[in-house]
C-alpha cells in the first residue's frame, strides 16, 4: 500500500467512520472489489457520505438478520477507500472498493440508519519469506491438485500465487480469496495478526478442502460402481439422483455447500414460509429445482430468480382487515370527506349492502362518473379507510394488455403485469381496487387490445382465477373491491360497460363550494402552507366571489388550486415578517389570481336579438353554450361556423326549415329568406360541440334574428327540436341545471318528457329556480322572444294561401297551449 494510504488511515486513530457489514465476502487489505450493496443500513451509510475518496470499514458478519448487534461488529476489519458507487435499480449501489490495511472497530454503534465505529489501528506480526517458504510451498503443492479436482478454483491460481511470493501476509490473504474458502475461514484468515498463523489457518483449510475433494471423487465412483452392480439396470436421472444425493450428504457433514444448492435451499425455504397455494407452490418448487442446474451468471438463473422473487412477493394468503363490511362506517367516512353527493353516497351504499349480505363482491361493478375534481378518487379512499383495506389505484389510459396483465416469460424482456404488480405492493389479496379512466382504455398507442382481458378479469366466472401472462397460475380476485371511474360513461366500450353499474355525480354548486372551501380546503391548504387555522379569514361572499369568477368548473380543482396560490402569497409576506394575520379580500385575489376568468358577457346583462343561451353536457360538466344567429343582405344562404359535428349541423338545418315554415306566425316577410343571408355561430370555436340538444336554442336564434325580436337574457334552455316543432326529451340534465345555477340563471327551459329528471337535482338548487316545462316550439317562442310579431300587408303567393288562411285558427291554437 502507498505510503500516503498508510498516512491517511493512521490518521483516522480515534476517528468515527462508517461500517458495512458483509455477509457475502471478505475483502482484504492490498485488494480491489466490485460489489453491490443493497443491506439498507450500508446503503444509507453511503447516502449519508456523498463526497469522494471516502474511508469506511469492512467488517464481515455471518449474522443474516436485518439486525445486526453493534458489538458482534467490534474486531478486526479492513479499511478501504470508495472508487466509484453507482445507484441502480432496486435501492442498491454498484461500487468498486480498495482495501488499504487492518484496523480494529471499538465503540460499534447504529445511529442515523447506520452503523459507525471508533478506529484503533492494528500491528502484524511479521514473517519473512525465508521463514514462511516451507508453509507456502506446501500450500502450493495442495492448491494445485485442488485446482485439477474442483472447478471453484481456476487452474491459473497456482501461478498467480507464485507471483506474489515476497510478501507472507499478503500470499495469504490472496490464497484464502483465490481458492474460495468458506466465508468463517476466510473471516478467521482476516483476524489473524500473526502472518505465521494466518499462513498455518490458510494451510489448514486448503487442505481440508482438498480432503473432503477426494471424499465425493470416492463417493462418486462408489456410487456409478453400485448402480452398474444393480440387478435391474436403472435410468441414467435415477443414478444421477442417488449420487448427487450421497454428494451432497458429504458436503453438508464436512459443512460445505455449493452456492448454487445454498441459493436453490435458501429459496425453498423462502417459498415454504411464503405458503403458496398447491398449484403456484409446485411451479415454485419445480423452478427452484431448475435453479440447481443453472449456473449462477447465466442470463436464464437470472430469469429464474426473478419469476421466482415475483412469485414471492404476491400476497396469496394475506388479507386486510376482518372482512366485514361495516355499512355505518362507510357512511361516516363518506360524510367525513364530502359534502352533498347524497345521491352517489346511497347507491354506493347499495352495492356494498349487497355485498354484506351475499358475503361476497361478485356482481356489478360501481362505476362513479363525472367531471375531474368532484371526489371520485376520494370516495373510493374514503371506502378503504372505512374497511380498513389499502386502496391501489390503476390508470387504464394509455396502457396496453401486455402492460396491465403481464408478458409470457418466452419473451425478452418478460415482466409482471400492472395488475398483479399492484396486488403484490398493497400486500393483501383483498385491496379497494379503483380503475380509473374506463372511458380511455385502449386509447393511444398501446401494445394489444386491453378491453377483452379486462373483461375477461371483471367476469364473475373468471375472477377467482384471473392469470398474470408472466406468472402463469391463476389467482384469486374475487376478494377484491373493484371500483371504477369515468369522465364519460358512454365512452366506456359497450362489453366492458356491461361489468358496471353507472353512479353519477355531477358538480357542486356554488354554496357547496363555500362550504367545502371553509370546512374542509382553506384548514388542510392552511396547514399545508406553513400557516395557522387563526391567521387567515375569508369571508363567504369573498368565497362566492373566488367561486363566480375563478372556479366555475363543476368541481373543486380549480378552487382548490386558486385558494393554494393565495395562501402562497400570504406565506411569502409572513416569511417576511410583515403581518401575523390576513383577511382575504377581493382585492387580494385580483391582486394574485388576475381579473376573473368567468367574467359577465352581454348576453347575460341585456337582451339581445340573435343571442340565446344554450346548455350543454360536457365529460367536465355542464356548460353554458351561447349561440348566435346574424341577418344579413345576401342570397339566402345558411352559414355555420364553430367546432360541429354532423349532428349539430344537421340540427340547424332541421332548425333553419322549420322557422321558414313558421314564418309568417312569427312575422318574418317571405322575401327575407332570399334577400338575407343568416350566420349561425357556436363561440368558442375550439371546443367540439356535438349532439340534438341545442336544436331549441338554435330555433330561437334563427327567429330572434329573422324576426328582429330579442331574446331574454336570463333564461337558458336544452331541448331537441322536430321538423314539426315537439321538443324532445334530452339527457344529462342535472348538469345542464347546475351549469345554469351556477352562471346565476335561475330561469331554465326543458322539455316536457325530462320533469323526471328534475328529481336528481339538489332540493336546495330546485327550489331557488323556475323550470318551464315545453312540448312544442311555439311555447318557448311565447316564453323567450320579446315584443310582438311584425304584421305587415300580407302577401298572397299561388299555393300559399290555404296555409295563411290558418293563420287565425293556429293563433288561436297557441293561446289554448299556453
Amino acid at each position: 500500500m502507498p505510503a500516503s494510504d498508510v498516512r491517511k488511515v493512521s490518521e483516522l486513530a480515534g476517528e468515527r467512520i462508517p461500517v458495512l457489514p458483509i455477509r457475502s465476502t471478505v475483502v482484504y487489505p492490498s485488494g480491489a472489489t466490485a460489489l453491490q450493496i443493497g443491506f439498507a443500513p450500508n446503503v444509507e451509510a453511503l447516502n449519508a457520505h456523498p463526497e469522494p475518496e471516502l474511508i469506511v470499514a469492512i467488517a464481515s458478519t455471518l449474522d443474516d438478520g436485518h439486525d445486526i448487534p453493534p458489538r458482534s461488529l467490534e474486531k478486526v476489519a479492513t479499511a478501504v477507500r470508495v472508487l466509484d458507487r453507482l445507484n441502480l435499480p432496486g435501492g442498491t449501489i454498484q461500487t468498486t472498493l480498495q482495501g488499504l490495511r487492518r484496523i480494529h472497530l471499538d465503540d460499534v454503534r447504529f445511529e442515523d440508519g447506520f452503523y459507525t465505529a471508533r478506529v484503533r489501528p492494528v500491528e502484524e506480526v511479521p514473517l519473512s519469506p525465508q521463514e514462511a517458504e516451507p508453509v507456502v510451498e506446501r500450500i502450493l503443492a495442495t492448491v494445485a491438485g485442488l485446482a485439477a479436482k474442483v472447478d471453484r478454483v481456476p487452474d491459473e491460481v497456482p501461478r498467480i500465487l507464485r507471483m506474489n511470493l515476497g510478501d507472507p501476509g499478503r500470499f495469504a490473504d490472496l490464497a484464502a480469496t483465490l481458492c474460495n474458502l468458506r466465508l468463517p475461514d476466510r473471516d478467521a484468515v482476516l483476524q489473524e495478526l500473526d502472518v505465521a498463523r494466518r499462513l498455518a489457518l490458510v494451510l489448514r483449510s486448503v487442505e481440508q478442502a482438498w480432503d473432503r475433494a477426494r471424499e465425493v471423487e470416492t463417493a462418486v465412483a462408489a456410487g456409478e460402481a453400485a448402480a452398474e452392480g444393480e440387478e435391474q439396470p436403472r435410468s441414467t436421472r435415477d443414478r444421477t439422483a442417488d449420487i448427487r444425493k450421497r454428494i451432497q450428504a458429504l458436503q453438508a457433514e464436512l459443512g460445505e455447500v455449493d452456492p448454487l444448492e445454498r441459493e436453490a435451499d435458501e429459496m425453498l425455504r423462502r417459498l415454504e414460509m411464503a405458503r403458496l397455494p398447491s398449484r403456484p407452490a409446485a411451479v415454485a418448487r419445480r423452478e427452484a429445482e431448475r435453479l440447481r442446474s443453472t449456473s449462477t451468471t447465466a442470463q436464464e438463473a437470472a430469469e429464474i430468480r426473478a419469476y421466482l422473487e415475483a412469485l414471492i412477493s404476491i400476497p396469496w394468503n394475506k388479507r386486510a382487515g376482518d372482512g366485514r363490511i361495516d355499512l355505518a362506517a362507510v357512511e361516516a367516512a363518506f360524510a367525513q370527506e364530502h359534502l352533498g353527493m347524497d345521491e352517489g353516497k346511497q347507491r354506493l351504499l347499495e352495492v356494498l349492502a349487497v355485498a354484506a349480505l351475499r358475503g361476497d363482491l361478485r356482481g356489478p361493478i360501481p362505476c362513479i362518473v363525472g367531471p375531474p375534481g368532484v371526489g371520485k378518487r376520494t370516495l373510493a379512499m374514503a371506502i378503504g379507510r372505512a374497511l380498513e383495506r389499502p386502496v391501489v389505484r390503476l390508470e387504464l389510459g394509455g396502457r396496453g394488455a401486455a402492460q396491465l396483465f403481464g408478458t409470457r416469460r418466452t419473451r425478452a424482456g418478460a415482466q409482471i403485469g400492472k395488475v398483479m404488480q399492484l396486488i403484490a405492493d398493497a400486500g393483501v389479496k383483498n385491496p379497494v381496487f379503483l380503475l380509473e379512466e374506463l372511458d380511455e382504455i385502449g386509447l393511444g398507442n398501446v401494445e394489444g387490445d386491453p378491453v377483452e382481458a379486462m373483461e375477461e378479469m371483471l367476469d364473475n366466472d373468471n375472477r377467482d382465477a384471473f392469470s398474470d401472462l408472466y406468472l402463469d397460475v391463476p389467482f384469486d380476485l374475487s376478494e377484491a373491491f373493484f371500483i371504477g371511474s369515468a369522465g364519460d360513461y358512454y365512452r366506456i366500450p359497450r362489453g366492458l360497460r356491461d361489468h358496471f353499474i353507472e353512479i353519477r355525480i355531477a358538480g357542486y354548486t356554488p354554496e357547496e363550494k363555500i362550504a367545502i372551501a371553509r370546512d374542509w380546503l382553506l384548514p388542510r391548504i392552511v396547514e399545508e402552507h406553513g400557516l395557522k387555522t387563526g391567521e387567515v379569514e375569508i369571508a363567504d361572499e369573498t368565497l362566492l366571489f373566488l367561486t363566480r369568477g375563478y372556479a366555475r368548473d363543476a368541481g373543486v380543482g380549480n378552487l382548490r388550486r386558486s385558494l393554494a396560490a393565495i395562501l402562497r402569497f400570504i406565506a411569502r409576506q409572513k416569511a417576511d415578517g410583515e403581518a401575523t394575520h390576513w383577511t382575504v379580500t377581493r382585492e387580494t385575489i385580483e391582486a394574485v389570481l388576475g381579473f376573473p376568468r368567468w367574467a359577465t358577457t352581454p348576453a347575460e346583462i341585456r337582451p339581445e336579438v340573435g343571442v340565446v343561451t344554450g346548455l350543454a353536457w360536457t365529460a367536465s360538466g355542464g356548460e353554458l353554450m351561447f349561440i348566435e344567429a346574424l341577418k344579413m343582405p345576401g342570397t339566402g344562404r345558411l352559414v355555420i361556423t364553430g367546432l360541429l359535428g354532423d349532428v349539430m349541423r344537421e340540427s340547424v338545418n332541421a332548425a333553419f326549415s322549420y322557422v321558414r315554415s313558421r314564418a309568417e306566425e312569427l312575422g318574418i316577410p317571405r322575401d327575407t329568406f332570399s334577400e338575407y343571408d343568416i350566420h349561425v355561430h357556436f363561440p368558442v370555436g375550439a371546443t367540439p360541440k356535438d349532439g340534438p340538444s341545442a336544436g331549441a336554442a338554435v330555433t330561437l336564434a334563427l327567429a330572434s334574428s329573422l324576426s328582429d325580436r330579442p331574446v331574454r337574457h336570463d333564461q337558458a334552455m336544452t331541448g331537441e327540436v322536430t321538423l314539426r316543432g315537439k321538443i324532445l326529451e334530452i339527457g344529462g340534465v342535472k348538469e345542464k341545471v347546475l351549469a345554469a345555477y351556477r352562471a346565476g340563471i335561475t330561469e331554465v327551459i326543458l322539455p316536457a318528457g325530462n320533469e323526471r329528471d328534475l328529481r336528481d337535482v339538489p332540493p336546495d338548487v330546485r327550489d331557488r329556480m323556475t323550470f318551464h316545462k315545453v312540448e312544442r316550439m311555439d311555447q318557448v317562442f311565447d316564453l323567450a322572444l320579446l315584443g310582438e310579431p311584425r304584421r305587415g300587408p300580407r302577401v298572397e303567393v299561388e299555393g300559399d294561401a290555404p296555409h295563411a288562411s290558418r293563420l287565425p285558427e293556429r293563433q288561436g291554437a297557441r293561446d289554448a297551449d299556453r
